[in-house]
């Protein structure tokens, strides 16, 4: 299968680029988007690229990349009562919610703003910049993650 190319947002109280670049490597756990969860389960391969996205930050946008190191398999925080990802209808036999693992790849040390990512030539189709665009997995072209990367290059190193 080809490598596919993603954009994944997290909140910044909750994890971070540098986050990720500390630990290596993380799971994806607690989404709870249908839409979102399908691409993780259904879509996401070993290899994949990813934008991370820090989203809710001042500035939201792009801080680094990571790649996808497990693809999609069941969110067992669903399952576990008392847990903040806990949801009754999922469960062992038949797992509701699904997660991968994602390693480091690199920091950015910056983000590329939402706002750069708007005014970007070859970004206008970008999910992300579409008004009302949620998800917090979403798919990208490869021409939009090089167009990113290349974003990337121009960020002043601390």
């Amino acid at each position: 299968m080809a490598k596919r190319y993603w954009l994944m947002k997290c909140e910044p109280a909750a994890y971070t680029i540098d986050d990720l670049e500390r630990d290596g490597e993380t799971s994806w756990e607690g989404v709870r988007n249908y839409q979102a969860r399908n691409f993780m389960r259904d879509d996401m391969q070993v290899g994949d690229e990813v934008l991370f996205y820090a989203s809710n930050a001042d500035p939201s946008g792009v801080t680094g990349l990571a790649r996808i190191s497990r693809a999609g398999y069941p969110d067992q925080f669903s399952w576990k009562k008392g847990h903040k990802y806990f949801d009754p209808a999922s469960s062992k036999e038949k797992p509701l919610w699904f997660m991968v693992d994602i390693a480091f790849e690199k920091n950015f040390h910056g983000t590329i703003p939402l706002e750069t990512l708007k005014s970007t030539k070859g970004l206008e189709q970008m999910k992300v910049i579409q008004k009302g665009s949620r998800l917090s997995v979403q798919p990208v072209t490869k021409a939009e993650y090089d167009i990113v990367v290349k974003l990337a290059s121009k960020i002043p190193r601390p």
